[in-house]
């Protein structure tokens, strides 16, 4: 007696499809035209995609200059003058840029995790973003006659969290994080020798 119920490899296919279907990762974002998956649900803001992120930091972590070099000490000398001063920042910070975004990177992650109330700050951040733009989602948000557009969603979001990160101190971490960077990347610029190649290329840009 014929039935409606897949049989046999027919079944197989179909129950891959569904399995497929599910982690769809096209069009997941609510304002696509499909999206019904799981990947629906966890989707990230419109013009940011987490490929994007992977690509930037991939390409950051191929850039990075050994870091055996990098913290060589035979290499590290008192600058002669003030000129060959500003000649180390300035070749050092090109050189090695990618060693201090993640420097940066781990200050910041350090100075997060040392906070646990910074961690609730972001977290009370991050939700009520994620809420006001699924809002904005069902229906326009209009402000003052204007309709809130991403900067504003997370300027609104911002708004909200702000007496949460103001008793985490959340000011004086972003002065130490910008302090501490500032110091680990001035005195290590300003310290490092220039390797043979980059002097000559030096010489050849004044020439």
């Amino acid at each position: 007696m014929p039935s409606g119920v897949p049989k046999g490899e027919n079944c197989q296919v179909d129950m891959d499809s569904k399995a497929g279907d599910l982690f769809i990762a096209e069009d997941a974002h609510p304002t696509g035209t499909g999206g019904t998956g799981i990947l629906a649900k966890l989707w990230l803001p419109k013009g940011f995609s987490a490929s994007m992120a992977k690509e930037w930091f991939d390409k950051r972590r191929l850039s990075i200059r050994p870091w055996a070099s990098f913290v060589d000490q035979r290499k590290f000398s008192k600058p002669r003058n003030f000129g060959d001063l500003c000649q180390r920042v300035v070749k050092n910070v090109e050189i090695y840029n990618s060693n201090y975004t993640f420097i940066f990177l781990g200050l910041i992650l350090y100075c997060i995790i040392s906070s646990p109330m910074l961690l609730i700050a972001l977290a009370v951040f991050a939700g009520a973003f994620y809420i006001i733009h699924l809002k904005s989602l069902e229906s326009k948000l209009v402000v003052l006659g204007r309709e809130l557009n991403m900067p504003h969603q997370m300027s609104l979001a911002g708004a909200v969290s702000l007496p949460v990160f103001w008793l985490a101190g959340a000011g004086a971490a972003v002065f130490w994080v910008l302090g501490a960077t500032l110091f680990v990347i001035g005195s290590h610029a300003a310290f490092r020798e220039l390797e043979g190649s980059d002097m000559e290329e030096l010489l050849m840009e004044s020439v």
